[in-house]
């Protein structure tokens, strides 16, 4: 069984503008040339319910696999790329999720 896909979840503020420019101006290209796909880009609007401290910016990633999200985190011609992101993005948050057809697996709680 192949590989599933998985989305990277991006909350974050801008720290330093300048440096995330730097980042945004090649982290589509590199994304995508390492099997990810940016599917949405949004703005801070207002919190409906929960207790996170809301962050300006979301982006929503998807990978082809882990391992190509894996592949460009470890990719070295990446190197410089990395810390533009991590010096412009203030209060990141990251995380992944497994891509599900369906609810049914989690609701009958199968994993």
């Amino acid at each position: 069984m192949s590989e599933t896909k998985v989305y990277a979840l991006n909350l974050f503020d801008i720290a330093d503008r300048d440096e995330y420019v730097a980042y945004s101006r090649r982290s589509a290209r590199e994304v995508e040339a390492h099997g990810g796909r940016v599917v949405a880009l949004g703005r801070y609007r207002e919190s409906l319910r929960g207790d996170i401290e809301p962050r300006t910016l979301l982006i929503l990633v998807e990978w082809e696999s882990r391992a190509a999200f894996q592949s460009y985190l470890d990719d070295p011609a990446l190197a410089d790329l990395h810390p533009h992101r991590e010096q412009g993005g203030g209060n990141y948050i990251w995380q992944l999720f497994d891509r599900l057809e369906d609810l049914r697996p989690i609701l009958k709680g199968d994993r």
